[in-house]
């Protein structure tokens, strides 16, 4: 695919990028291509322990960057929600998500836009004391941690924002890969002198894309071209189980309104908890694969990871990014499955897509969602399980 959309990878430093990266088409306007990551466990299913261990080695770059100064980490929704949350874990600090679903009765501290995203606006809602107290101390250093640096812009709009909202004197970008060019590198050391901060920058990778001058005309003749799967077709070979699970009161299952480290100690041992009761309910399954949901990224990872003990698992979440799929040994995403958005979303209806599930071989499906995408739209995403797994567990946490 690289090939006919003329896109080369160039690694510079750290891991070499074709360890860490695949690459797809979107079907989106404004940017053709989709470097899809290996270790985030949002499109490709992965093993757990791969990906929450990515996610603690950056963190653990990120702590010694620090040198023992404090810290917040903030993820972006929602593809580095888990990622984020890996790194403040290693790291030790509270940490925010960014998200977009908007909570009647909590004001949003700010927000940002993603430009080249098929979905732009991402809100802060932090609720959580720790993590109010570090935005407003401007000694905290500010870690933004995202899956990958195409150009920065969306970290460095974000660090407008939240430095007009309280200015901080340091910034950090974590990343899984950062892939900026001469020019955008420049642009964040000219943004750090205009605001009068640091901006550092960590990684597991580096390197360079290189894009034909006509990739958005190639990539949107490529999904012309090939954009011809069938719908997918739904023939329940079981029946979806609903597991009741015990969730600690007052345990966040997440950081959309932030998180100090005991609460995330917390939502470990509550994460456990759970993989037992899970684990009672997969009898005879081998192969496992976790399924979590859009934002809710973290939990998930770590009922996961817990399932490995005594199971073959991988991991990855149903997303709102349009990829194409195309059955191809060489390609990142080789299958989709569509449904309808099933959180009664705050922009309105539209679908939804669970990449490289239908190919998996898993035997067993767990499903894991909070108490918001429990609505009587999530039949049809568990329709399209059943029909490629011979068991599916549907776990409800609180939101």
């Amino acid at each position: 695919m690289g090939d006919r959309l003329g896109v080369r990878l160039r690694s510079t430093a750290g891991i070499p990028l074709d360890r860490l990266l695949g690459l797809a088409v979107r079907r989106n306007p404004k940017r053709a291509h989709l470097l899809v990551s290996t270790v985030l466990g949002k499109h490709v299913p992965t093993d757990p322990r791969h990906v929450h261990g990515a996610g603690l080695l950056l963190g653990r770059q990120v702590a010694v960057e620090l040198a023992g100064r404090p810290a917040v980490v903030i993820g972006n929704a929602e593809t580095a929600t888990a990622l984020g949350h890996c790194v403040a874990e290693a790291a030790g600090t509270p940490y925010l998500h960014s998200t977009r679903r908007p909570i009647a009765g909590v004001r949003p501290y700010g927000g940002f836009a993603e430009a080249h995203s098929h979905a732009t606006d991402h809100l802060l809602l932090p609720t959580s004391a720790p993590v109010l107290a570090a935005l407003a101390d401007p000694d905290t250093v500010v870690v933004l941690a995202d899956d990958e640096l195409s150009t920065g812009a969306t970290a460095l709009g974000t660090i407008a924002e939240l430095h007009r909202l309280a200015p901080h004197r340091a910034y950090l970008l974590a990343s899984l890969v950062d892939m900026r060019s001469p020019a955008s590198l420049a642009l964040a050391d000219t943004t750090a002198a205009e605001l009068g901060v640091s901006i550092g920058a960590v990684s597991l990778a580096a390197g360079t894309v290189e894009l034909p001058a006509d990739i958005l005309t190639a990539g949107q003749k490529l999904v012309a071209e090939l954009d011809d799967q069938p719908p997918s077709v739904v023939a329940p070979r079981t029946t979806a189980e609903r597991i009741a699970v015990r969730w600690p009161s007052g345990v966040a299952v997440g950081a959309r309104h932030g998180v100090d480290a005991a609460g995330t100690a917390a939502l470990a041992a509550a994460c456990a908890d759970v993989s037992t009761t899970i684990t009672a309910r997969l009898t005879g399954a081998e192969s496992v694969l976790v399924l979590g949901f859009e934002e809710l990224m973290y939990a998930p990872l770590l009922i996961a990871s817990a399932l490995t003990a005594d199971f073959s698992v991988r991991y990855s979440t149903t997303t709102r990014s349009p990829v194409l799929a195309v059955d191809d040994p060489g390609y990142a995403i080789r299958t989709r499955l569509s449904f309808p958005a099933h959180d009664d979303p705050a922009d309105g209806p539209g679908p939804r897509f669970a990449y490289n599930v239908a190919d998996s071989g898993a035997d067993a499906i767990v499903l894991v969602v909070d108490e918001p995408a429990d609505t009587p739209a999530l039949p049809d995403l568990l329709s399209h399980l059943c029909s490629v797994a011979s068991k599916v567990l549907l776990v409800v946490v609180p939101a």
